[in-house]
């Protein structure tokens, strides 16, 4: 019995080191520009849809994947989920490099890497595959969505938007589904000051606003309104075609909130050749 049960528990572990590993592979996906973690859903399907999600500031992809409630709730929907590794800062915290202008790597040319290895090895559909992302992971995917919003097929950027100031405007039509808690302290709504002042946070409407003149609606005034479980949803959809635009609300702080995964899901396969 003991010795079952030690079996038992070695075999636990070995399942949560291959979640944080290169798909059945040992270590991470490593590609010139840098590294990710990868878990695939049991399909047989000739391509996969994949969310890619970026960590949020001192994280890591492995830690992305031990996310097991929004990690098995994509799989279970069929989709790889793809964690890429941000660079480490001389604090040794890993972050993005997303505010423009301020240096470091090129991070659209490092996430596209990412998709593409993950469509060689392991055939992920690059035109099928939402960027996402969490806190500073958010960020990075705000700003991505502003000035490369071609590159990835929709955006879900979850509690991060834009630091002043704000981009004066976005690149083009967009189509991003924004989550964020109510009583989020660390990236409130309205924004915040850090570094003593140095660094200001944006204001999550505001930022909305740039991306509702790049989608060319016709009012700033949402013309949807849903209520998923906790979420309260505004949507804005008179506005160019092909483009999607919503914000989902949840009475929480600063984190990713239970049902975000397959809420997120919806919206996406509901879009236009999604």
């Amino acid at each position: 019995m003991i010795r079952a049960l030690c079996l038992a528990a070695g075999l636990a572990s070995l399942a949560t080191l291959a979640r944080a590993d290169c798909a059945d592979a040992p270590g991470p996906c490593e590609i010139p520009e840098g590294s990710y973690h990868v878990e695939l859903p049991e399909s047989d399907a000739p391509s996969l849809p994949a969310v890619m999600f970026l960590h949020g500031y001192g994280g890591s992809g492995e830690g992305v994947l031990k996310m097991r409630g929004v990690v098995e709730a994509l799989t279970a929907r069929g989709y790889a989920v793809i964690a890429p590794e941000g660079k480490r800062r001389p604090n040794g915290n890993r972050s993005w490099a997303f505010y423009p202008g301020r240096g470091g790597r090129d991070e659209h040319a490092f996430l596209t890497a990412v998709r593409a290895d993950a469509a060689r090895r392991f055939g992920v559909d690059p035109e099928r595959t939402v960027l996402s992302g969490f806190s500073a992971g958010g960020f990075m995917v705000t700003y991505l969505a502003c000035e490369n919003p071609q590159a990835f097929v929709a955006y879900a950027p979850v509690s991060g938007g834009f630091w002043r100031p704000h981009p004066q405007s976005c690149a083009g039509p967009v189509r991003l589904f924004h989550t964020h808690g109510w009583t989020d302290n660390v990236v409130p709504l309205e924004g915040r000051y850090l570094g003593g002042g140095k660094w200001q946070q944006g204001d999550i409407f505001a930022g909305l606003e740039l991306f509702r003149a790049a989608n060319r609606c016709v009012d700033n005034r949402p013309d949807g309104f849903a209520t998923t479980g906790d979420f309260l949803r505004r949507r804005w959809s008179r506005c160019a075609e092909g483009s999607a635009l919503e914000m989902a609300l949840f009475p929480g702080g600063h984190g990713v909130p239970k049902g975000w995964a397959p809420m997120m899901l919806d919206w996406f396969e509901a879009l236009p050749g999604a």
